[in-house]
């Protein structure tokens, strides 16, 4: 009895090196670097209070698209997708009104720009950087507590809901129904 006991914590040990290495990979998922000139968008969804999908995208100029999911959504890790010139180029200009002054920080939430304010809905986060983030100036970056329900940023709030479906991503970001 007590030698195979001591298989096991054997037996064990490769399973548990390759699930290590599974982490380390996802870790290691990212995009290359863009050949077209343009920004890499980085859009980040946050978490709410409720079952809101919370996630991670990153668009390329070049097409290539990369998923990050934190939570309630239906792909269990980093997922690559693409889009096609004209889907980046849509995105490109439904948030190029909103876009900060190059290389700076806009924030919209409650108490600093914004009056009417509804809690427990999520954040989301736009960056726009050169050459993939790694060697280009600092991102341009808006922050955006999608609580706030000034009018003035009902737009933004609607072409923020768009972007999903914008993208073609839609089924990534919802999780399969329970059997």
């Amino acid at each position: 009895m007590k030698r195979a006991m001591k298989m096991v914590p054997a037996a064990l040990t490769p399973a548990m090196l390759l699930l290590a290495g599974c982490v380390t990979d996802r870790e290691k998922v990212e995009l290359e670097p863009p050949v077209r000139a343009g920004d890499t968008i980085r859009f980040t969804a946050g978490r709410c209070f409720g079952a809101c999908p919370a996630y991670t995208l990153r668009v390329t100029p070049d097409g290539s698209g990369l998923l990050e999911p934190e939570r309630f959504t239906a792909v269990p890790g980093p997922t690559r997708f693409t889009v096609s010139a004209a889907q980046y180029r849509r995105l490109r200009t439904a948030l190029g009104p909103y876009k900060p002054v190059a290389g700076t920080t806009k924030r919209i939430g409650n108490g600093e720009n914004c009056t009417r304010f509804a809690t427990d809905m999520p954040a989301y986060t736009i960056e726009w950087t050169r050459d993939g983030g790694k060697n280009g100036p600092k991102p341009t970056r808006l922050d955006f507590q999608s609580g706030c329900m000034d009018s003035r940023y009902a737009r933004l709030r609607t072409t923020i809901g768009a972007i999903p479906k914008m993208l073609a991503i839609e089924p990534m970001l919802k999780p399969k129904p329970a059997s």
